[in-house]
């Protein structure tokens, strides 16, 4: 084979070896709100701009990080019953984002975690299954990886991302609703 043949071959590989093989989208927020709440007929949003307090009081209670101090979060409602609440937490994972969907049921308690897009390779993704486990779980549970919860393996970043993630949740729960702020 020809110089020429040789460089158009490894070019040819070069370029496949980029193709976003691993980026997928699961669902859209609204699929995954219908999904958790198939009885409401309507979702309030409401975005809060936490104060210094709040976010220490969430990053304490939720044992991790928040990177905004931007929230938003999603209330149902079935006439003037509220059904619960859901939060989209966007995090890294390793190198690349994820977002998953936190339900929780009026009272704090975990309903539903969906994830929504995972950018990493799926090899690392928890099964659906893995985040059906944290059904019924609260703000008073430890909520930590290779304790109550389940590790995975080859999947130690990403488990430890989601349950960062649904303590976060908790923990907005817990802070802005719970309290009555």
């Amino acid at each position: 084979m020809a110089v020429g043949g040789l460089v158009l071959v490894a070019v040819a590989v070069l370029s496949l070896g980029a193709l976003p093989i691993h980026a997928k989208v699961f669902h859209s927020r609204q699929e995954a709100i219908a999904l958790a709440f198939p009885q409401a007929d309507r979702i309030e949003k409401q975005t809060i701009i936490l104060t210094a307090d709040q976010v220490a009081t969430i990053e304490q209670a939720g044992r991790a990080k928040l990177e905004s101090k931007l929230v938003t979060i999603f209330t149902a409602y079935r006439g003037d019953e509220v059904l619960g609440y859901a939060h989209v937490d966007v995090h890294t994972v390793r190198t690349h984002p994820a977002a998953l969907m936190v339900a929780l049921g009026p009272g704090g308690d975990v309903r539903s975690v969906r994830i929504l897009a995972f950018h990493e390779p799926l090899d690392y993704l928890p099964s659906q299954k893995w985040y059906a486990h944290f059904a019924g779980k609260t703000a008073q549970d430890r909520l930590r990886v290779g304790g109550d919860v389940h590790a995975v393996a080859n999947a130690t970043l990403s488990t430890r991302a989601a349950t960062d993630g649904i303590r976060r949740a908790l923990a907005y729960h817990a802070v802005l609703i719970g309290s009555g702020d």
